[in-house]
């Protein structure tokens, strides 16, 4: 027969107190006598007692959890980038004894049957979102007075804090290794322009050219794509290189899924890569690695970005104050064979 688990109550009979009063010691809570605390303390031990997160909750009126919320289309995308930025707030949240609750949500605030269960029960302390997301949904979380900590993404009309990648510093690392390997005929392909991240990538690239004194030529630069995956990479190559106005020698893809589809019709075409045409991608997903030639790219550091996205979050449910910030992570760039440079690890660049 299995033993019964000690609960609080046990907890609260041994030592003759009150549960809200063992509950005050388990969130060390200072208005708390110390041979009162020694009592509870000596219980727990002798009792081999395991506060669950609901007991330590009575005293603070927290739940002990965050939300994650991500939209299914990048929960379903096969390159886990988002994953791993969920590890890493997973991780970090763990050190500061927060449980994370994951959640996926439709890219449009549709009805109030889509919210998340853990909203409706009031089971987090404050929600994380990763990735583009409607601003319906920043809405409804700030409506219920919770703090919100947005990754890859800003919403300027919204009092919310961010973590961004330095996306304008990775295009300028970016443009600047293409311009030491003697290019200064550079096109781009991007796609979902209104997406903060590629938007600053576009002006990073656009300053770069302009450093080095590279003309930005508008049949180079192809940003009508809607969404940024491989075939949209593969279809902006096929319209760059459709151009009779010459062609460029090196190219800069906004993501790594652009830079692998343009990969693939620039062998459909011949072109070789990268005697004929330099490549550069950012992000650094696992699937560069697997192409050939592997891919020259801006590295994020993911789990870095959920830590962080973590950390500020746990520091605004202590502060119990509405504080926004905007934090940006550093970038480095990772040289491999498609951009035919010499090959390097990391050439850092911090902001």
């Amino acid at each position: 027969m299995a033993t019964r688990r000690p609960t609080i109550r046990d907890v609260a009979k041994k030592t003759g107190l009150s549960v809200s009063t063992i509950s005050l010691v388990l969130n060390e809570q200072e208005n708390v006598s110390d041979e009162t605390r020694r009592r509870v303390k000596k219980a727990i031990s002798e009792l081999k007692y395991h506060p669950r997160r609901s007991a330590r909750g009575l005293a603070s009126q927290t739940s002990g959890n965050i939300g994650f919320i991500l939209t299914e289309d990048h929960f379903l995308q096969a390159e886990p980038f988002y994953t791993k930025v969920f590890l890493g707030t997973e991780f970090e949240a763990r050190r500061h004894q927060y449980y994370v609750l994951l959640t996926t949500v439709d890219k449009g605030r549709k009805s109030n049957r889509d919210i998340p269960r853990f909203l409706l029960e009031h089971n987090v302390d404050g929600i994380i979102i990763a990735g583009r997301i409607s601003p319906g949904w920043i809405d409804e979380c700030l409506s219920r007075d919770l703090p919100v900590v947005l990754i890859d993404f800003e919403e300027p009309s919204r009092r919310v804090s961010t973590v961004m990648i330095d996306n304008r510093a990775g295009a300028l690392l970016a443009v600047d290794h293409l311009a030491s390997l003697g290019h200064a005929r550079i096109g781009l392909i991007a796609g979902d322009i209104g997406h903060p991240s590629i938007a600053e990538r576009i002006a990073g690239f656009a300053a770069g050219l302009k450093a080095h004194g590279i003309e930005m030529r508008p049949e180079w630069t192809i940003t009508d794509q809607p969404e940024t995956g491989i075939e949209n990479g593969a279809t902006a190559a096929r319209k760059l290189f459709s151009s009779v106005n010459g062609r460029p020698t090196a190219i800069f893809a906004a993501n790594d899924a652009m830079a692998i589809g343009c990969l693939q019709t620039l062998k459909e075409l011949k072109i070789a890569v990268p005697r004929d045409v330099a490549l550069v991608g950012f992000d650094d997903i696992e699937a560069g690695l697997h192409v050939e030639p592997r891919l020259t790219t801006i590295h994020v550091h993911k789990e870095e970005l959920g830590a962080i996205a973590a950390r500020r979050l746990v520091e605004l449910i202590a502060a119990g104050s509405p504080s926004v910030t905007r934090t940006t992570a550093a970038v480095d760039l990772v040289v491999r064979e498609s951009s035919g440079g010499p090959i390097t690890v990391t050439v850092s660049k911090r902001a």
